[in-house]
């Protein structure tokens, strides 16, 4: 094994290892108090400069000399120094650093912090705590980790990202998601063309911590920026003084978890011949086609990752990773083949005065997506015919025809729409940065930084469409598109950290300027000429903007009793007209640390318990297009260009205008508590919060010819959320052969618009024409479904086209309908659990949402009888078979918006089952661990759909999220 890392660290890094002959000790780390193995603790013979981790079981193997000097560390624990005199066996028992868990370094913005010292809601996952099995994105290792962050998938297709919120939506039009920063460069939420996450370029592997700043008095250092929270995510860096390797590797199959129930032939072929007239009937085949098992598949997924860690030359902690994943979608012909890499230095010179950082991590992308309209085609297609037929001129695929051409109204062959495209993108991207710590040797407690990062993320694509893809042309040859997008992004920071201590006090400032530069440039062109491949049209798109801002935070500590934090941010945006752009965003939080009173130092119940209040103003903009406050024009896509003779030339067209538009505010009042009981085996937190946002940015109508739109970004309003948070987690059992430990938080949230100048509608439906399901409306949850009330028969069925008259005036229309339910959860849980017995660990972690609602499109416009004949027209389309339920024959307004769609979508559900087995040092030095993991377990729901949890409430045909079923092998040398 000596050989193998000898080799790997010259074939790397091209330096040589020389090891003298030495001793050959074996020893054992573990807590003093409970005798618990301390799983990765760092032994390092400083003589030789050799190193080396406890395995699971807190053994490890070192070479060392009579009058080496050997170090024994492990985090949270006092170091220990040993003096090597011939033994064969050493044991080691580490002493926790301190009796409270406050001393916890928590990563802030432009800083660390003690834990202890903290006045805002701050919550920090490390490592350890992570969600466990094929874990293909950042977000994911934090699902149901954490009381009022939300995490929803965006489907099921292989690489697609997830969704934050934190505390409840508070935006209209604008993005609804946190401020990311890693290592210190705050990211973009836009993704360029091809990309299905922002977050894709990192590897989870890779992720040391991910902090979360939930309420303004912790975020307002981000100010503008930070009005839906900041997730702050802390890579992995070199330490230690030997390299040591990791090769981790899963397999993972997927499998549909479930299908909409539409109606299969037999029940298809009774409707028609109950409802269809003799002409209907006749269009009726002789297949039985399952559409969706035709168009699904169990798919797989392999996923590869290497890292090294250590130090080069004694001066230059080093570590640097590489990872593969390649995954099938359960979609025939998805895909998403992603590489990473990263690279993370972090040297130190004159006596760790001046501190020099690089993080460097790179990701390429190729993604094939698969056509998602045969998702809801395949719900709609006649389960009676076959998939292909020879007297189809489409390549033949059976297709209903007009004459000579595709039905224009009739579903396309969802088959034909998955074979007859290939649509592929390559996205590659950078993140890196470079920051220079120093600190002042003649004023050690002054430390000047300077970091600057860049991000730069490119896509190229191509949609091709062949001629064989059913369509209504007379002269279709099929089609070619094809784009081009880049969007980079430049940082510059610059600020001094004050630390001293004056007596009791202590102040901690920190005072910088910054600067971040953001560009998008997007080109796009297509051809109905297959074969020419050709840019016979165009369309070019540019946005750029620019934030310049000035900060500062002081944090004062009496005695590590009595805390305050004051902080504020001055933000100048390019998005806004000149005086518009400067927005000041203000905090002030104050802490007390209880148990540093007299009347609670030494307690046995009490470890730590600390009190929180804080106030704040935070800003967003995200999402929002720049230079709206003047003239410009918006390029013409494909469809509007202009012909003279056979040239065809882009059209530019005046985009809205309005010189109004400010900064959206968000102002948090929070009041939390930080408990730790039974010598920390019992901990976690309490929150209170109130969140004002004002000057609601949304798009609304306006009158015509009073602008070159219809609609125009206007702020209307105000929103507030309001909620409970409640975190606790128990180390129930600690000891060498068993740990035990769970976790469980829950959070009430209550959202609602306080002030809106007009209703807004929103939520677009399919089934009908310009039909919207949801509303915003002043005194209600945004979003809220907005109906009408279904009236039912003395058998609980409802009545089709009865609706209550609830104004009274003998009509029905839209005067009679009503704020409904909301989609977002009331109440959000998560709970998990680890077990260790020996080498043996099992993990598990699920979610609840209650009070959430979603409105079944899927039944609602594919339930109805004369669904099943094309409504008239010559041919013949499946119906969801809640057409049991209902009875209904046509598709009306007031049938697609009635409330009987709205239906609570509260679940339970089971995210992860891991199974895991560990084999300590099969070969000298090596670690192995073996697992299993089923993921999407289960869901416990009263909802009728595919699945209760989607994101904005509203069920149509989204992507099905899989099964997942793991098998993986961790090899540690």
């Amino acid at each position: 094994m000596r050989v193998l890392k000898q080799s790997l660290i010259a074939l790397v890094f091209s330096c040589p290892a020389l090891l003298m002959a030495q001793n050959v000790v074996k020893g054992s780390v573990a807590d003093q108090i409970t005798n618990t193995n301390l799983t990765g603790a760092e032994i390092t013979n400083l003589t030789s400069g050799n190193s080396v981790m406890s395995d699971n079981n807190g053994n490890f193997t070192i070479e060392a000399e009579n009058g080496d000097i050997i170090i024994i560390s492990y985090f949270g624990y006092d170091e220990q120094e040993y003096t090597y005199n011939g033994q064969s066996q050493l044991t080691f028992q580490l002493n926790k650093t301190s009796e409270t868990n406050l001393d916890e370094v928590v990563v802030i913005g432009y800083g660390t912090a003690k834990k202890e010292d903290i006045t805002g809601s701050v919550n920090q996952i490390s490592e350890k705590d992570f969600n466990k099995g094929s874990i293909t994105s950042a977000q994911e290792l934090v699902t149901g980790k954490i009381a009022g962050v939300v995490v929803t998938s965006a489907g099921g297709a292989p690489g697609d990202g997830q969704n934050i919120i934190i505390r409840g939506n508070s935006s209209l039009s604008l993005n609804s998601q946190p401020l990311y920063v890693v290592d210190g460069v705050p990211l973009s939420n836009e993704n360029v063309g091809g990309s299905r996450n922002p977050l894709d370029f990192i590897n989870p592997n890779d992720i040391e911590s991910m902090t979360i700043l939930k309420d303004a008095s912790a975020t307002a250092i981000y100010g503008s920026r930070a009005a839906n929270g900041v997730v702050m995510i802390t890579t992995k860096k070199g330490k230690g003084r030997q390299f040591t390797f990791n090769y981790n590797a899963t397999t993972s199959i997927y499998t549909p978890s479930d299908y909409v129930d539409v109606m299969n032939s037999d029940q298809f072929r009774e409707l028609v011949k109950n409802v269809g007239s003799a002409e209907e009937i006749a269009r009726l085949g002789t297949s039985n086609t399952n559409w969706q098992k035709e168009i699904y598949k169990k798919a797989i997924g392999f996923d590869h990752n290497f890292s090294a860690m250590g130090n080069i030359g004694g001066n230059m902690p080093t570590r640097f990773s590489i990872s593969n994943t390649d995954q099938d979608g359960i979609l025939k012909g998805d895909n998403i083949n992603r590489t990473t890499a990263s690279i993370a230095l972090s040297p130190s010179f004159l006596d760790n005065h001046l501190k020099f950082e690089f993080n460097g991590r790179g990701s390429y992308i190729e993604n094939k997506f698969a056509n998602k309209g045969a998702i809801g085609a395949a719900l709609e297609y006649d389960p009676t015919q076959p998939v292909y037929s020879g007297a189809s001129i489409y390549g033949g695929y059976h297709t209903w025809m007009d004459g000579p051409v595709k039905h224009n109204l009739a579903p396309t062959n969802p088959v034909a729409l998955l074979n007859e495209q290939d649509d592929t993108s390559e996205v590659r991207r950078f993140v890196g940065n470079a920051k220079v710590d120093y600190k002042l040797h003649f004023f050690p407690y002054i430390t000047a930084t300077v970091n600057a990062g860049y991000d730069i993320s490119n896509a190229n694509g191509r949609n091709n469409v062949s001629m064989n893809m059913p369509n209504n042309s007379l002269t279709w040859d099929g089609s070619n598109t094809n784009y081009s997008q880049e969007f980079y992004s430049k940082l510059f920071d610059a600020y001094l950290t004050f630390n001293k201590d004056f007596g009791l006090s202590n102040i901690n400032a920190v005072v910088g300027y910054g600067y971040q530069y953001f560009n998008t440039f997007k080109y796009n062109f297509d051809s109905e000429l297959l074969q020419q491949g050709n840019d016979e049209f165009e369309f070019i798109d540019r946005d750029h903007n620019t934030l310049l801002s000035y900060y500062g935070r002081i944090n004062y500590n009496y005695d590590n009793k009595y805390i305050l934090t004051v902080t504020l941010r001055a933000d100048a945006s390019s998005k806004f007209i000149k005086d518009e752009q400067w927005g000041y965003f203000p905090s002030v939080a104050a802490a007390w640390n209880i148990t540093r009173e007299e009347f609670l130092k030494g307690s046995s119940v009490v470890n730590d318990l600390k009190l929180r209040a804080g106030y704040g103003q935070v800003g967003n903009v995200n999402g929002l297009r720049s230079f709206q406050y003047m003239t410009r024009y918006d390029g013409s896509q494909s469809t509007a260009y202009y012909q003279f003779g056979n040239q065809f030339y882009q059209t530019y067209r005046p985009a809205p205008i309005n010189p109004e538009l400010k900064w959206e505010i968000a102002e948090t009042l929070n009041a939390g508590i930080d408990y730790s009981l039974f010598k920390n085996r019992i901990y976690g937190s309490l929150d209170v919060y109130m969140k004002k946002t004002k000057d609601l940015i949304a798009k609304v109508y306006v009158d015509p010819f009073t602008n070159f739109g219809n609609m125009i970004d206007r702020n209307i309003g105000d929103m507030e959320n309001k909620g409970v948070e409640f975190n606790i987690n128990a180390d129930i059992v600690k000891s060498k052969d068993i740990d035990f430990t769970v976790g469980y938080n829950i959070a009430f949230n209550d959202n609602k618009i306080t002030n809106l100048s007009t209703d807004n509608l929103t939520g677009g439906i399919d089934g009908g024409t310009g039909n919207n399901i949801q509303i915003h409306r002043e005194g209600y949850s945004p979003y809220s479904f907005y109906t009408y009330k279904q009236i039912y028969d003395s058998n609980g069925k409802p009545i089709e086209g009865a609706y209550e008259d609830l104004n009274g005036d003998g009509i029905i229309n839209d005067n009679d309908r009503y704020i409904n339910e909301s989609p977002y959860a009331k109440i959000t849980m998560g709970f998990n659990a680890f077990l260790r017995v020996k080498n043996w660990d099992f993990s598990a972690s699920a979610r609840a949402n209650l009070g959430n609602y979603a409105y079944n499109n899927v039944a609602s416009a594919k339930g109805y009888s004369r669904k099943a004949t094309g409504n008239g027209q010559n041919y013949l389309s499946n119906v969801h078979t809640d057409y049991y339920n209902t009875g209904f024959v046509n598709i009306t307004e007031t049938n697609l918006l009635s409330d009987y769609f709205v239906q609570d979508a509260s679940f339970l559900r089971i995210d992860n089952i891991t199974l895991g087995y560990n084999l300590n040092q099969p070969i000298k030095g090596m670690d192995i661990r073996l697992y299993g993991a089923v993921q999407n377990v289960a869901v416990f729901t009263n909802y009728d759909g595919l699945d209760p949890e989607m994101f904005g409430g509203i069920d149509n045909n989204f992507y099905p999220r899989p099964r997942t079923f793991v098998f993986g092998l961790n090899v540690k040398f």
